[in-house]
């Protein structure tokens, strides 16, 4: 190959790339959430709930104890004991619904806020750094694929 020549990649090739990228960076969030979970003396499930929860707080929705067991695809029963759990270790209350008496939601705790924020921001402390090199017209572009992937992944569940 000549110093001057430029091999083009081809859409196809880009696409590859980028899906092997993806698949690269579940498997790091994988192993991060496994030390997460790790540090925080818990189970996969009780931090997959956890999470979710922390999500939809960001995004000012109230969660049901049927929305955690929709999300996990888990039953009543063991949506009730993994809520039991989180109540024991301090991480979640269940309160009435503000509208409709008769449901419950789970609300976070500030002991989890606390908690999660001690072993999660460390871990995200790196992936800030990255995100930070980047500038605004690429994060748009960034975060508008995550939301457009994350939302069709949501739609085959």
């Amino acid at each position: 190959m000549n110093a001057g020549s430029s091999v083009e990649i081809t859409h196809d090739e880009r696409v590859r790339e980028t899906l092997l990228a993806l698949r690269s960076l579940t498997d790091s969030l994988d192993r991060m959430h496994g030390a997460l979970k790790d540090a925080m003396g818990m189970n996969g499930t009780d931090l997959a709930a956890l999470r979710m929860m922390v999500i939809r707080e960001e995004r000012g929705e109230s969660v049901s104890p049927h929305d955690v067991a929709r999300h996990l695809h888990i039953s009543t029963a063991s949506t009730t004991k993994l809520l039991d759990r989180l109540t024991a270790a301090g991480f979640v209350e269940r309160h009435r619904h503000p509208h409709d008496r008769r449901s419950r939601i789970v609300v976070l705790t500030k002991s989890l806020r606390q908690t999660f924020g001690e072993h999660f921001g460390t871990r995200m402390s790196p992936i800030r750094d990255v995100v930070e090199q980047y500038n605004d017209q690429d994060l748009a572009v960034i975060g508008r694929f995550l939301s457009e992937l994350s939302q069709r992944i949501e739609d085959t569940q």
